[in-house]
């Protein structure tokens, strides 16, 4: 039956002053209590990750009928719960596989038929196991025979199996001792190689505590390589080369502070970029094999150095990554930003204006698009509607356009079937300007009738591509009135919880962050806010021309779209405040944004009405 035994003594677990290798004995040394005494001093981030001493491990052994969780059952199930190197409880039961064990099973354990018909089954022993082990880290040797039996029985149970970190003694020990000192890694060789108090039986509970003895003289070895946490225990398993391994003291020297981080290369190149809100553990795990995609470890074998640079919060680094990522272009970034890229939707300086596709927003504009072809499409819907015309011909201020009707692909200026001076022309392009601003969304309107009376109709293909185009004309309306309203204010003080009863700051000016800190709990807010305005960047936004009652501004006012898309993000997390501001942040009231709800609707009916996906896709 299963059973929780008296603690037994067991050897202190690995501390942060390692293993004396002549005697195997663990020593514990604790902080001085001098090293605490200042009461508003805080924990680095590594020593908030859980400490090896202070993680609570259950490691486990099962004896089973044969090597398929499949098609084979659990006999015996033995587990040693520890902690600090000091044993908290023991679970251990014989186990009923409602078969009889074979023979060959029967001489390497000695368990036999009799002595299971009268065990609990599975299902009764489960539940029992799973609860002593909650809230540990599963170790077993050759963890995934193991973890593999228990979870699939767990299944045959109907029973949830619980999210376990786990750690296999068998790739620890491969690992952290050299093929000369130990050229197998079974249970019973490492046992007696590293001075196990218990010697292997191939009975569960003797092998689990046989396999305590080597979890703690492994971990006791790679404790005198700075693995201190169990955070670094899980990125140390991972087979990375020797070259690799040894390039962590890159990481050595870098602070547990938030921040962008950069790989250079042997021209002291800038190979790729990162943030992270611990620069020492998030570089670090570079040189531990956790990243396996293969692009990454060739960087990491090219890189000779890593540069850093410190940051308030996680929005400074997501910020000063954007910037670095356009300066310096990195190969080995997926990701990497250009925002020069980008493509607006403008109007022509001309008499009779029509849509152009340029790399550069005027006043009046919409964007960015990450391709042309988008750009162009949203041109297309919004022409046809408004009337914009979209023929070539250079028109003088005195001219008309004089473009023919046709059936299908006419120019839409053309459907009033009458030439257009430029008095009756320049509703269109007043029009699509007062759309881009916000300030009418009369054109909107237009195209909502049209579509109820194309469904009236029952044109429903017609009104089906007409709203999804609609759809695209909103989402990007939105996109660019969202972003044009944070660029609009001179400057904006904003703060967000940082989870621990202080505060995030953000100075920002026409949607570029100026400057960012932060007050810890305890600290007054209100002079950190002062510091930081009276320090912030200052930002001039470019001016197209116009007077100077009126100026003329692009729509981000000279803004990298991806940083004020950003900042626009940040400012709307649940529990961001404005703390002060030059003038109201709201988006227009006749903008896009009343028609999101038009919009997630017209989204999820198309959802609803695309046909279903035919066998061969």
């Amino acid at each position: 039956m299963a059973s929780t035994r008296r603690p037994r003594p067991r050897a202190p677990a690995p501390s942060r002053a390692g293993i004396d290798p002549a005697c195997r004995t663990l020593r514990l040394r604790l902080p001085s209590v001098s090293s605490r005494s200042d009461p508003a001093a805080q924990l680095a981030f590594d020593e908030l990750e859980t400490p090896l001493y202070d993680t609570t491990f259950v490691v486990v052994d099962l004896e089973t009928t044969g090597t398929s969780p499949e098609g084979d059952s659990i006999t015996e199930i033995g587990a040693v719960k520890v902690r600090g190197g000091e044993v908290l409880g023991e679970f251990a039961t014989l186990v009923n596989p409602g078969c009889a064990i074979p023979p060959q099973i029967v001489q390497i354990t000695g368990i036999t038929t009799a002595m299971v018909v009268d065990a609990p089954r599975i299902e009764q022993v489960l539940p029992g196991f799973l609860e002593f082990a909650r809230g540990a880290v599963l170790v077993a040797h050759n963890a995934r025979f193991d973890v593999g039996f228990l979870k699939a029985a767990a299944a045959k149970c109907e029973l949830p199996w619980p999210a376990f970190q786990t750690v296999c003694t068998v790739q620890l020990a491969r690992r952290v001792l050299p093929k000369e000192e130990a050229p197998s890694a079974k249970l019973w060789y490492l046992a007696q190689l590293l001075g196990a108090e218990t010697r292997p039986t191939h009975r569960a509970l003797d092998d689990a505590r046989a396999t305590v003895d080597v979890l703690h003289a492994l971990i006791a070895r790679v404790g005198n390589q700075g693995v201190q946490s169990l955070t670094e225990l899980l990125d140390y398993l991972p087979e990375v080369t020797r070259r690799q391994r040894a390039k962590r003291v890159m990481a050595a020297d870098l602070p547990a502070t938030p921040g962008v981080y950069l790989f250079r290369g042997p021209s002291d190149e800038v190979l790729y970029i990162g943030t992270a809100v611990n620069l020492r553990r998030r570089v670090r795990n570079y040189f531990t094999g956790s990243d396996t995609r293969p692009r990454m470890r060739e960087m990491v074998q090219l890189a000779t150095r890593v540069d850093h640079v410190e940051c308030a919060h996680g929005l400074e680094a997501g910020v000063r990554e954007l910037r670095l990522l356009l300066a310096h272009t990195p190969p080995y970034n997926r990701r990497s930003k250009f925002p020069q890229r980008a493509w607006w939707l403008t109007l022509t300086d001309e008499p009779f204006p029509r849509f152009a596709v340029s790399r550069t927003p005027t006043r009046d504009a919409l964007g960015p698009f990450t391709s042309r072809t988008d750009a162009q499409e949203i041109a297309a819907t919004l022409a046809e509607q408004a009337g914009l015309r979209t023929c070539t011909t250079r028109i003088p201020r005195d001219g008309r356009h004089e473009c023919q009707p046709a059936v299908v692909g006419a120019c839409p200026a053309s459907a009033q079937n009458s030439p257009l001076y430029i008095k009756e022309y320049e509703r269109a392009p007043e029009a699509i300007r007062a759309l881009f601003s916000g300030t009418d969304d009369t054109l909107l309107r237009i195209i909502a009738a049209k579509l109820e009376t194309l469904s009236a109709a029952e044109h429903f293909e017609s009104a089906a591509r007409l709203r999804d185009r609609t759809v695209a004309v909103i989402r990007a309306l939105r996109r660019t009135q969202r972003l044009a309203a944070l660029a609009a204010i001179p400057e904006l003080v904003a703060a967000h919880p940082d989870g621990a009863g202080g505060w995030e700051f953000a100075i920002i000016r026409h949607a570029r962050l100026a400057a960012a800190g932060t007050a810890i709990r305890g600290i007054s807010p209100m002079p950190v806010v002062d510091r930081l305005t009276a320090s912030a960047e200052t930002v001039i936004p470019p001016r197209l021309g116009g007077s100077d009652t009126d100026p003329a501004y692009p729509p981000l006012r000279g803004a990298l779209p991806e940083e004020a898309g950003l900042l626009v993000r940040w400012l709307e997390q649940p529990g961001t405040r404005i703390v002060r501001t030059t003038d109201g942040y709201a988006e227009p009231r006749l903008g896009a944004g009343p028609w999101l709800a038009w919009a997630t609707r017209a989204e999820a009916a198309a959802h609803l009405t695309d046909p279903p996906p035919s066998p061969e896709s």
